[in-house]
This record gives structure tokens, C-alpha cells and sequence, in this order.
């Protein structure tokens, strides 16, 4: 992406604030005026006070002076205010749409971007933006609008000698666009391995059971030490660039200042201008040199702000795979079936997970899926939820393919409880009713009491208004997943996925668990993901995948009669005492 590109698209995130912007461009021009009638004021000063001794300008100038500084004063905070409220505003819009666009993506995106990444992207790359427009725009529109008023004075003073300074002034530029160009590639290398660092930090902390269990603290520690290091050395390269820019742009500023010097001081002395036109003309150049060389002060933020937005674009650019079809009806309330009509289905490879598959699952019926680990049990629920589309072959629910359906009407007609507890930092009574807002309070405690989680809720400290750590971490494990059920059950949805809901559980905590199951299941049409066999022996139907195919289907009973595959799982678990 362009530099022109990324300017044109921050500039339409800045178009719902270009109100605020032209109060702040108004009184960014007056700024700029106050600061070139300063250095005229210069010429008064000398010509009629010091050289012809005028005592009565003497006492006008100071007050008018101080009157100048003071109005300019004003209109220098309104702009200052305004333009920082627009570079907040732009932030707080910026980062809200890339939360949002990143909520929106497909499972698939997930599995492909760390959450180190994504959470440096929101965070990180934001807030070097913000440093950008809300500082670098400041100073940049601040510096511009002084420039185009001490241009208008030292023109005024002596066109002549402001056609040779013109000379030296795109001269000083010449650093600011190499050392640029070094900032971008800099500043694009350090958010990347900022970015890793994130994701180190975010897999270490929430892992850190498993890096203390296997003594990995060392390692760890090594390892971020390394990232750290990685960092300084890009963040020292940045600073070498950015402490020699500055003095080049100083040096080539010294030449023509010198020059202005020589030529302007003979001028005065062959009496072709005044000592106050001189000093008048010399100052606004010195204030004009001053805007020129900030900009190299700011161009390394500039470069990193460009650097930001160009990561940041790129991934509001990242369209999502599932989406509503164009003409997307809202699904009626479930009353038939699910079919998987000839289902094939490969993640990225060519590799195929689901083999024409074909089954049916009719309204109110307990269908379990049992076989080896990758035989695509866990991808049924991925492609019935559409966190997937189907490769080949049609997924229908009551006769019509649920990519005809809008993705809301479709999921909130399910209810999910995996094996991994998904669990927020907050109340339990916000956690249950994850989903389902506006509930009342005898709902809460009957899905509370359906999920044989009351008990347990009402015993701790602050009851429904507990909070319960990251991920549950204050609970145990059956716990956590009783509250999960409680929240499918005040869902209501007609269609259950289980996926492997008690694997994780020991087994007084799936008894318990197992009960608030059943009580979720109760007329509803469910699909169980089952790796304990000894779970799904009540379901109507069993159906056993292996290596994404269909190859036996039927009762407990009947597929323990067939002696195949089915009935070597259950003989293989019960003899190592699962």
C-alpha cells in the first residue's frame, strides 16, 4: 500500500470530524499570522525605536505586543484542543472498527493469526497512529500555516533575498526524505516484532500452568530476553537515524543562514535596505527554519504512524469468507431436520477432513458421533454453525441450505457446550446470560437450578454477582462447565451441539455434569460429539466417522452386535478403564 493510499484512507476515517477540523484550520491560520506579524514587529523595534529614537512608539509597541502574544495565546489552545479531539475521535473510531472486523471474521482466520498479533495490531498499532495524528498533525498543520505567514513577511521585506532563500529551503528537505524512507522500514520491522512479543507474553500467561509443570520458566524467560533484544537493536538503528537527521537539516540551515548573513549584511551597509528591514527579514527566516527542521524532529513518528496504518489497513482489507448470502432469509423456528447431503470439506490443504458424507438427524432425536481423533467429528459442529462452508455436497436444515439463511437467525437457533469451557472475566449472572439480554431473574435461577449449578452459585461470596476470573480460573472445572450449560439452557435453542462436554471432567464432576446434560437435552434436537462411550450409549442413533467417512450407524446395541469399529472403541476404553 501507497503512502498516498494510506493518507487518502486516514483521511476518510477524519471526514465525520471535519467540523472540529475547520475550527482548527480557522484559528491554525490566525496562529500563523500572529507569528509572522512577531518577526514584523521586529522592523518598528529597530528603525523607529533604537535608530530614531521615537519614545512614544516606545510605549505602544510593548502593550501591542503583549496584546498580540495574549490573542494569540487564545486561538493557539483552540486549535491545540480542537485538533487533539479530532485525533482522539479518529483513534476511538479506528480501533473500534478494527475490533469490530476482527470479531467478524471466520473461525479459519483465527487458526491462521496468533492473538499476540491481533491484540498489537488493536493496541499497539492504534496508539502509534494516535501519537501521529494527534501530535505529528498538530505541529505538521501548526508549522505549515506559520511557514505560508513568514513567507508573506520575509517577501514583503526583500523579494530578492527570499528568492535565494528558497534556494537552500528544498536543500533542507533532502535528509527529511531519505531518513524517511529508512523510518518506514524501521518503524514496519519493530511492530512486527513488537507483535511477537505480544504473543509470547499472551501464550506464556495463560499457559503458565504448563510452563511451570515443565520447568520451562528458564527457557521462557530466554526466549522473551531474545524478542527483547530484537527490539532494542531496531529501536537503537531508529534512534541513529533520528539523532543524525537533525543536525544534517541544521547543517544545511547553517550554510544558508550564512549566506543570508553575507548577502543581506552588504546590502544594508551599501544602504539598499535598513538595519530594521534586515533584522525583520533575518527573524522570520529564523522562525521559518524552525517549522523546517521540526518536521525532521517528527518525521520518524510520521513513518511510524504510516508504517501502523498500512498494517492496520491491511487488515481491514482481510474480507471475511462467511458472510450473508445477498438475499439471506431469516431461518423459521426448527421443526424437521438437519441433512449432510454428500459432504465434503478441506481446510486450507488439499487434504480432505469430510468425505461425502451423508446422514440425517430429525427433529427431537439424540444423535451421537463417535470414531478416532481426526475423523472430523469436531468439524460437523464447525460446519452446522458455519464457522465453516461445506467444500462439495449441500447442508440443509429443513430442506433448505443453511447458506440461504442469515448467519444470526441460523446460530441463534443453536446452543453449544464444548470441552473447552469458554468462560469471561465477569459476574456469573453476566456469564449465564451471555446472549440472551433482558432475561428475568426467575429465568437466571432456573437455568441456574436445570444446570445443577444453584447450589454452588448461591455458596459463593457475592452469589450471582461473583466474579469469577479469566476463563473461570476462580471455579473448578466441573463448575465451570455447569455454568456453560446454564447459559445453552437459558439460550432455549432447538438444535444442542455437545462437543465432548464431559471429556475433560473427573468422574464425580461428570456425574454431576452429565445430569444438567440431560436436563438440556430434554426436547431438544441434539448432536453429541462423544469421546467416552460410555456417555451416548441412551442416544437414538450412533453414527462412527473414520477418516472423514461414514462406516457404521445404529443403535449401541447393534453396532456393539457388528463387532467393527464401533464395538473396538468401546472394547479398547473399557479395558483401559475409561
Amino acid at each position: 500500500m501507497t503512502n498516498k493510499d494510506i493518507i487518502r484512507r486516514l483521511s476518510a476515517v477524519l471526514k465525520p470530524h471535519s467540523k472540529k477540523l475547520i475550527v482548527a484550520m480557522v484559528t491554525m491560520v490566525t496562529v500563523g499570522g500572529f507569528n509572522a506579524l512577531q518577526a514584523y514587529l521586529v522592523k518598528p523595534l529597530l528603525d523607529e525605536i533604537f535608530i530614531k529614537k521615537d519614545a512614544s512608539l516606545l510605549n505602544l509597541l510593548p502593550l501591542f505586543l503583549l496584546a498580540v502574544f495574549f490573542v494569540k495565546g487564545i486561538f493557539y489552545f483552540l486549535y491545540s484542543y480542537f485538533l487533539e479531539m479530532t485525533g482522539q475521535c479518529v483513534i476511538r473510531d479506528l480501533r473500534t472498527k478494527l475490533y469490530s472486523h476482527i470479531i467478524d471474521q471466520p473461525l479459519s482466520f483465527f487458526h491462521k493469526t496468533s492473538t499476540g498479533e491481533l491484540i498489537s495490531r488493536v493496541i499497539n498499532d492504534v496508539s502509534i497512529v494516535q501519537s501521529c495524528v494527534s501530535y505529528t498533525l498538530i505541529r505538521s498543520l501548526r508549522d505549515l500555516f506559520s511557514v505560508i505567514g513568514l513567507l508573506g513577511v520575509i517577501f514583503y521585506m526583500d523579494w530578492r533575498l527570499a528568492l535565494v532563500t528558497l534556494v537552500f529551503l528544498p536543500a533542507a528537505g533532502v535528509p527529511i526524505v531519505v531518513f524517511g524512507r529508512k523510518f518506514r522500514r524501521i518503524s514496519t520491522s519493530y511492530q512486527e516484532k513488537l507483535g511477537e512479543a505480544t504473543n509470547q507474553l499472551h501464550e506464556t500467561i495463560t499457559g503458565v500452568s504448563i510452563v511451570k509443570a515443565f520447568c520451562m520458566e528458564p527457557y521462557e524467560k530466554k526466549r522473551f530476553a531474545d524478542r527483547a533484544q530484537n527490539i532494542l537493536k531496531i529501536l537503537l538503528s531508529e534512534t541513529w537515524y533520528n539523532s543524525l537527521s537533525h543536525p544534517s537539516v541544521e547543517l544545511l540551515a547553517g550554510v544558508g543562514m550564512a549566506f543570508i548573513i553575507w548577502f543581506g549584511g552588504g546590502q544594508v551597509l551599501q544602504g539598499n535596505s535598513t538595519p530594521g528591514a534586515f533584522m525583520a527579514f533575518f527573524t522570520a527566516l529564523l522562525m521559518l527554519y524552525e517549522p523546517i527542521k521540526g518536521v525532521s524532529k517528527v518525521n520518524a513518528t510520521i513513518q511510524q504512524g504510516i508504517a501502523a496504518a498500512d498494517r492496520i489497513f491491511t487488515l481491514l482489507d482481510t474480507r471475511s469468507t462467511i458472510v450473508d448470502a445477498a438475499e439471506a432469509m431469516t431461518m423459521p423456528p426448527f421443526h424437521q431436520s438437519i441433512v449432510f447431503d454428500r459432504v465434503t470439506f478441506c481446510y486450507e490443504s488439499d487434504i480432505r477432513v469430510l468425505r461425502g458424507l451423508s446422514f440425517q438427524v430429525n427433529r427431537g432425536e439424540v444423535l451421537a458421533v463417535v470414531g478416532p481423533s481426526g475423523g472430523g467429528k469436531t468439524t460437523l459442529t464447525n460446519l452446522l454453525l458455519r464457522f465453516y462452508d461445506v467444500t462439495d455436497g449441500r447442508l440443509l436444515v429443513d430442506g433448505v441450505d443453511i447458506r440461504r439463511y442469515s448467519l444470526n437467525s441460523l446460530r441463534g437457533q443453536m446452543a453449544l457446550v464444548t470441552q473447552q469451557t469458554i468462560l469471561f472475566n465477569d459476574t456469573v449472572r453476566n456469564n449465564i446470560t451471555y446472549g440472551r439480554e433482558g432475561c428475568s431473574e426467575e429465568e437466571i435461577v432456573a437455568a441456574a437450578r436445570a444446570a445443577n449449578a444453584l447450589d454452588f452459585i448461591m455458596a459463593l461470596p457475592l452469589g450471582f454477582e461473583t466474579v469469577i476470573g479469566e476463563s473461570g480460573t476462580r471455579l473448578s472445572g466441573g463448575q465451570r462447565q455447569r455454568l456453560s450449560i446454564a447459559r445453552a439452557l437459558l439460550k432455549d435453542a432447538p438444535i444442542l451441539i455437545l462437543d465432548e462436554a464431559t471429556s475433560a471432567l473427573d468422574n464425580e464432576s461428570e456425574r454431576e455434569v452429565q445430569q444438567a446434560l440431560e436436563n438440556l437435552m430434554h426436547n431438544r434436537t441434539t448432536i453429541v460429539i462423544a469421546h467416552r462411550l460410555s456417555t451416548i450409549q441412551n442416544a437414538d442413533r450412533i453414527i462412527v466417522l473414520k477418516d472423514g467417512q461414514l462406516v457404521e450407524e445404529g443403535t449401541h446395541k447393534e453396532l456393539l452386535a457388528l463387532q467393527g469399529e464401533y464395538s473396538g472403541l468401546y472394547r479398547l476404553q473399557f479395558s483401559e478403564g475409561v
